[in-house]
């Protein structure tokens, strides 16, 4: 089973860090692209801007946030597939920019990659 780990942006890059993907819909602030070291920007992975602002990282939001994010991405089957392809034999490294660590996109979008 490939190895898949969700790492803030803003952490600094590591070579264990492998394949990296940027799974969030908009550019981060404060980090240029050039700096990022990401290699794959997967924005049409990322929560609908509807569900995003409506979610607005509330955890009281979370569990109607995962449910409808599960739903979304169950349309995307085949976007998920070559995200996995992509990183060949290396680790995937899901990147997000939000400072919540446990509620987050990548922490759905991991668990959805890891059944694929």
């Amino acid at each position: 089973m490939r190895q898949i780990k969700i790492k803030r942006l803003y952490d600094a890059p590591a070579p264990e860090d492998g394949f990296r993907v940027l799974v969030d819909r908009l550019w981060p602030r404060g980090i240029a692209k050039e700096k990022a070291e990401i290699h794959h920007w997967a924005k049409e992975a990322a929560p609908s801007t509807e569900l995003r602002k409506w979610f607005h990282h509330d955890p009281e939001r979370w569990n109607e946030f995962e449910r409808r994010y599960r739903a979304e991405l169950a349309t995307r089957t085949d976007l998920l597939r070559e995200i996995v392809a992509l990183g060949g034999d290396r680790p995937l490294t899901l990147l997000y920019s939000a400072k919540d660590r446990t509620h987050n996109q990548a922490v759905v979008l991991k668990d959805v990659l890891e059944r694929i």
